[in-house]
């Protein structure tokens, strides 16, 4: 199973790195977590430079997909060299935006007809790309999932684990991240603003 975080040159170390850890505490054989970028370093909004450890052409082929926000969104999707790699499809892939992700996945043609949540930044952003921007942190339609706000990235790991691992899998790495004193709070809080979104097969067990 891979799963791979588009972080982009400006992106924001919150919105790649929560995910990304939340999605490394599944512990099995073939579960891949990566940072996928358009350049062999990124260079983070705040200064941090990473190396990528897949090509944006590799991503478009994992089993999932969390496309990360940064500063430079809007440079991104204006850049056809770079969105020309997306080939993003979900009736083959689970696919997560992380705020201003959101645009790219409207800009892909991915959010026709479905809201979606992003952070207040780029809302407008993606208002005019013609998407229906929800005031909440969660929402997902079928394989698509869009989250608004840095720490809303805990709800995005949580239903892509639930979805790939099952719901016992997304408790169980929301209660290990979570504040000690306030596991419960946190497990039942992620888990109030993903369930709506899965699988009623899935639910049922609750």
């Amino acid at each position: 199973m891979h799963i791979s975080i588009l972080s982009f040159e400006g992106f924001n170390e919150l919105d790649s790195f929560i995910a990304l850890g939340i999605l490394n505490r599944i512990k099995k054989p073939g579960w891949r977590v990566t940072i996928a970028s358009p350049a062999a370093r990124v260079q983070s909004m705040n200064g941090l430079i990473v190396e990528s450890q897949v090509s944006l052409q590799e991503a478009s082929m994992a089993d999932a997909v969390i496309v990360g926000s940064g500063s430079q969104t809007r440079e991104v999707v204006s850049n056809p060299a770079i969105m020309e790699q997306l080939q993003l499809d979900p009736s083959r892939q689970l696919l997560g935006a992380q705020c201003s992700g959101t645009l790219v996945l409207a800009k892909l043609g991915l959010l026709n007809d479905v809201p979606a949540c992003t952070d207040l930044t780029t809302k407008p952003w993606v208002q005019a790309a013609g998407v229906e921007i929800l005031n909440q942190p969660f929402f997902a339609n079928g394989n698509v999932a869009t989250a608004g706000g840095c720490l809303a990235s805990t709800y995005l790991a949580a239903w892509m684990i639930a979805r790939l691992e099952g719901l016992e899998a997304a408790q169980s790495a929301i209660h290990y991240v979570a504040p000690v004193g306030e596991k419960d709070d946190y497990v039942a809080r992620a888990m109030a603003n993903i369930t709506l979104y899965l699988p009623a097969a899935m639910t049922s067990l609750i």
